[in-house]
């Protein structure tokens, strides 16, 4: 890991408009493909592939090795704010980190001034699109939303203190919580990451950084001081854990301000006593009272303003955990009473 931000300063830089057109990373790591076998993958970039838009740009369904792989092809588009920097830090980080809960990277191509990134294939799309546009007959049942948020936390407490650099992701939302096959977390989109000192245990992590995020997810206490913390993530996590509650995405809510997002509006919903007036209409009945309660709990933890009283990541999988098996628990004693 001690590697990576030294091949970054080395690898990605530009000479006047004109990025290089060179990368070399560790052998085995990574598959380079070129700009040839992306085109053919993706029948030269038919808009009919086109499977979402990100930051980065568009997003193809692929086909790859004599079409028997189905992957997704990032492509970063022209009028992209994210560079060399940002696909040379997801590139060098994915092929080297390794969770079950992680997108898997399987390769890059940058050639001809393109740059791209290629992964595995997703079945399920994003938590944001199965929450917003799922089928009114068959919504996330309540028992799988807690488990994809655990996933996260897992992956979050990962690269918070799994690895020897602490990595704080930076951009914590629904859109970037890819589903698999298995409806399993994927967590994804490592542009704008940062690596951090090593981990110390029950200390603050911070970084000076430049504010990057998403409107409604940021800290504001990065906005406030421009300093990052692992509290960052942690909050970008409680504003999702808040959206499986509601099913409102805070990025389709058409913010005025931080002061409309749902990490603010939510918990005041919390504290008057009318945040079961906004959750999910599905939900109503299918969710434990005390799975409930410690639930809204430990969102409303994670979105404090002040960062220090904000849980850690392994504080906040922990609780969620606990949500599960409180739900579980509540589930076969109900089973149990109809059987009788």
């Amino acid at each position: 890991m001690e590697a990576i931000s030294q091949y970054i300063s080395k690898l990605f830089r530009t000479s006047g408009k004109r990025a290089k057109q060179s990368l070399v990373l560790p052998e085995g790591l990574c598959r380079r493909f070129s700009l040839a076998e992306i085109k053919i993958a993706t029948n030269n970039f038919d808009d009919d592939l086109v499977i979402g838009h990100g930051g980065f740009g568009k997003i193809y369904k692929g086909f790859i090795d004599d079409c028997t792989v189905n992957v997704a092809i990032k492509r970063r588009s022209l009028m992209s704010r994210q560079g060399f920097e940002e696909f040379g830090t997801e590139v060098l980080l994915l092929c080297q980190l390794r969770h079950p809960n992680l997108v898997n990277l399987i390769g890059y191509c940058i050639e001809d001034q393109e740059m791209i990134l290629v992964y595995e294939f997703i079945a399920n799309k994003s938590l944001a699109e199965q929450l917003l546009y799922r089928d009114h007959d068959d919504p996330l049942p309540w028992k799988r939303r807690l488990q994809i948020c655990i996933g996260v936390a897992r992956v979050l407490h990962y690269l918070h203190t799994g690895v020897k650099h602490t990595i704080i992701h930076r951009d914590v939302k629904s859109s970037n919580i890819l589903l698999d096959e298995n409806w399993e977390a994927k967590f994804s989109d490592f542009g704008l990451c940062k690596m951090c000192p090593p981990s110390l245990s029950k200390a603050l992590i911070r970084v000076d950084s430049e504010v990057k995020s998403t409107s409604g997810y940021v800290d504001p206490a990065y906005l406030r001081t421009n300093q990052l913390t692992d509290k960052s993530d942690v909050y970008g996590l409680g504003v999702v854990l808040f959206e499986v509650l509601c099913t409102k995405i805070t990025v389709d809510m058409k913010l005025e301000s931080e002061q409309h997002s749902l990490a603010v509006w939510a918990p005041k919903c919390v504290e008057d006593g009318t945040i079961n007036q906004m959750i999910d209409p599905y939900l109503i009945g299918k969710i434990a009272p005390e799975c409930f309660k410690i639930y809204v709990n430990i969102a409303t933890s994670c979105v404090r303003e002040d960062n220090m009283e904000r849980p850690t990541i392994g504080e906040v999988e922990v609780g969620l955990e606990h949500t599960l098996e409180l739900q579980e628990c509540a589930d076969a004693a109900m089973s149990k009473d109809d059987s009788i």
